[in-house]
């Protein structure tokens, strides 16, 4: 029999899954304009960074959406929104209305969200359940792999992020 945590945990999976597809769709119908964005706010290799995030938002989106390796999908959507905070939203203070290139607090929900899935589990309502890996994937483990999703943000960062004020110092 289902539960009440079973529903609440579709509700976020498909809510958070179908913002990140929105999100990774318009990225792909818009590359060039999308990666001269990545380009303008310091990333190297903006084509790169445009296939990357397009790739990550799409399959993070679906994997969400049917509840498919959770843990590793949410670790995904805590790495997009950690890089998106570290290299636009940060700077803008915590509401999103605060400045034209919004504050943090709508990247914070998302991670949010995700660390949730990551560390509840995906709910009966998942292939995860069906095949019988969502109770493997959570708890303790499942926050583990949403840190991942931290320190692959971090690398991603260190490797690519170099914002205006750093290069021309």
């Amino acid at each position: 029999m289902l539960e009440s945590t079973d529903w609440a945990m579709a509700l976020l999976r498909g809510v958070a899954g179908a913002v990140m597809l929105a999100h990774g769709i318009k990225h792909a119908r818009g590359r060039a304009k999308t990666a001269k964005w990545f380009g303008s706010i310091g990333f190297r290799a903006p084509d790169l960074q445009w296939f990357a995030s397009t790739a990550t938002e799409i399959g993070v989106g679906v994997l969400l959406i049917v509840g498919l390796g959770s843990s590793l999908a949410a670790a995904g959507l805590i790495a997009v929104m950690a890089v998106a905070f570290w290299s636009v939203h940060r700077a803008a203070g915590f509401w999103v209305t605060a400045r034209p290139d919004e504050g943090w607090e709508y990247v914070l929900v998302l991670a949010s969200v995700g660390a949730a899935i990551a560390v509840g589990g995906p709910g009966e309502l998942s292939l995860d359940a069906a095949v019988g890996i969502a109770d493997d994937l959570s708890g303790w483990v499942g926050a583990a792999i949403a840190f991942g999703g931290m320190l692959a943000a971090a690398v991603q960062i260190a490797m690519f992020y170099r914002p205006r004020q750093a290069v021309e110092a």
